[in-house]
């Protein structure tokens, strides 16, 4: 038996809280739950444990659906019911920008989407012996499985194809990206690339091998509220499509009227934002450093016959703002923005400021940052990625 412990409050990471003679953070327990944990790791001033049995469970625990739930490194909160991890990882949100920030900013609501077979785009491993699936938690080791309940069917259709036509050896990754037609993107070394008509008949339609397309089409093309926007196999792009689409079209509503005004896309990838700004705004200057994203958003532009949107090939970093912007939008990598990108939208101030991140603990910081001069109008949470402990949110800030 390891130690008896009640789960207080949830933490970023899939953890929840409990304390002893120091803070424990628990893998496997819901807050308000008791539960005998076996330590795994002790630090400094805190130690990390699993639960081995649920003692009180709660009534928002619930059976996992997969069946390497727990192996699967893939997503840690299969087991609770999905209101609760909603209102879990708010929870998180709040208490990050509160206690890194120093921030009581006004919340809306969460916004979510489905829970279940919502990914579109997926990226699978390759094991030295052929198996392809997700790695376990913190290991190289490779879990496969039938099929995955966060994957889009059609993706877990040509998972199980490759499965069972391809040769996979001496490949690393395999990558499947699905708007209105599939494409992959295939990592390895000593590939022998004429194996890859196998590939072709799971009903790909683009194969991109490293930096070149070896097959077929250069994209996939989805729907972005009237707006057509393809990507190709090396641009990032949101898995849960559907619900970025509820978010373009929420920050476009927030920023109204945009007649008129000019937008600076910092992060601006394939024109995820740009493009819907563009279709109301008077000028967009989409800024982006991904050579293959700045080629897309270059096609979106023009299969959208938008005329005023710039694309510059430049990281945040080197782009010189040089005139004021009536709004600028932020969407930084996990890291946030760097001192330089900070102090550069601090010297030359837009109106409006519309910040999407991927790391509370770094949207804490800069919020920091930005307070000075800035108001911040509202904070939500996006749950980009059901079932796992990811935590994405939207802020929007007016000048003071």
């Amino acid at each position: 038996m390891g130690m008896i412990l009640e789960s207080l409050t949830p933490a970023y990471g899939g953890y929840s809280v409990a304390r002893d003679e120091k803070v424990i953070l628990i893998k496997g327990a819901i807050p308000g739950e008791v539960v005998d944990v076996e330590i795994e790791e002790k630090k400094k001033d805190y130690s990390v444990g699993s639960v081995v049995t649920v003692i009180e469970p709660s009534g928002d625990r619930v059976e996992p659906p997969c069946p390497v739930f727990g192996r699967c490194g893939g997503c840690q909160l299969q087991f609770i019911q999905y209101e609760r991890q909603l209102s879990m990882k708010d929870e998180v949100l709040r208490d990050t920008l509160r206690r890194l920030g120093g921030i009581e900013a006004p919340f809306e609501p969460p916004l979510s989407g489905d829970q279940w077979h919502y990914r579109r785009r997926a990226q699978f491993k390759v094991s030295r012996s052929g198996e392809i699936g997700f790695f376990r938690e913190s290991s190289r080791e490779v879990i496969t499985f039938e099929e995955c309940p966060l994957m889009h069917e059609g993706i877990n259709a040509i998972y199980r194809q490759i499965k069972e036509k391809c040769q996979v050896r001496n490949l690393s990754d395999i990558h499947i990206a699905l708007g209105d037609t599939p494409v992959a993107l295939l990592k390895g070394k000593d590939y022998d690339t004429s194996i890859l008509e196998t590939f072709v008949e799971t009903g790909l339609s683009g194969i991109a091998y490293h930096d070149s397309i070896a097959y077929g089409g250069a994209f996939t093309g989805f729907d972005l509220n009237g707006l057509r926007y393809t990507v190709s196999p090396w641009t990032f792009f949101q898995a849960h499509w559907e619900l970025n689409r509820e978010v373009a079209r929420l920050l476009v509503e927030q920023l109204m009227p945009l007649e008129g005004k000019s937008v600076l896309d910092l992060y601006a990838g394939a024109g995820n934002f740009s493009l819907p700004a563009a279709a109301l705004a008077k000028e967009v200057v989409a800024v982006e450093e991904n050579p293959y994203a700045v080629e897309d958003g270059k096609r979106n532009l023009e299969l959208n016959g938008l005329k005023n949107c710039k694309i510059v090939r430049a990281s945040a970093e080197k782009y010189r703002i040089g005139k004021k912007f009536g709004v600028i939008i932020l969407d930084p990598p996990r890291p946030g923005l760097t001192s330089e990108v900070a102090k550069k939208v601090l010297e030359n101030p837009p109106d409006e400021i519309v910040y999407i991140s991927c790391n509370p603990a770094t949207l804490a910081r800069d919020l920091k940052k930005l307070r000075d001069k800035y108001e911040i109008r509202s904070v939500r949470l996006i749950d980009f990625f059901p079932n796992t402990f990811h935590i994405e949110s939207i802020a929007f800030l007016k000048v003071r």
